[in-house]
Parts: C-alpha cells; sequence; structure tokens
C-alpha cells in the first residue's frame, strides 16, 4: 500500500514541476511577445496617447483662439462701417 501512496505522491510532485515549468514558458513567451511588439510599434513611429492628447489640446486651444479673433475682427469692421 506504501508502493501505491509514494507513486502517487512521486507523480504529484511531477504534475506540480510540470505546471511549474509551464508557467515559467508562458511567463517568458509574453514578455518576448510584448517586446516585439514594442519595438515594431516603436519603428512604426506611432505617437503615444499622451502624445495624441497633447495635440489635441493644442488644437482645440488654437480653434478657441481663431473664433475669438474672428469675433473680434467682425466687431471691429462693424464698428468701422458705423
Amino acid at each position: 500500500m506504501q508502493a501505491g501512496n509514494k507513486f502517487f505522491d512521486d507523480m504529484s510532485k511531477l504534475m506540480t514541476n510540470a505546471m511549474g515549468v509551464a508557467q515559467g514558458a508562458k511567463t517568458e513567451a509574453e514578455t518576448a511577445m510584448k517586446g516585439f511588439i514594442d519595438r515594431w510599434m516603436a519603428d512604426r513611429d506611432f505617437v503615444t496617447r499622451e502624445e495624441f492628447d497633447a495635440v489635441r489640446l493644442m488644437a482645440q486651444k488654437a480653434r478657441e483662439e481663431n473664433a475669438a479673433l474672428e469675433a473680434r475682427i467682425a466687431a471691429l469692421e462693424s464698428k468701422k462701417s458705423k
């Protein structure tokens, strides 16, 4: 009976070790894939979200300044024509 228990104990240890190796391989594969994707995206000159948001805010501010200047010009022109 003890021989059976030892067999199952050994199988349990083997399976536990195999799961540890599989988990390590998974982590290593994920790290390698993330590195590959990061390099691929860097080579494509994609902008980061932060860069995109900064440029979007600059464009919005420029549109607001244009609208203010248009209103000012319109007011000056109406004042001139009177």
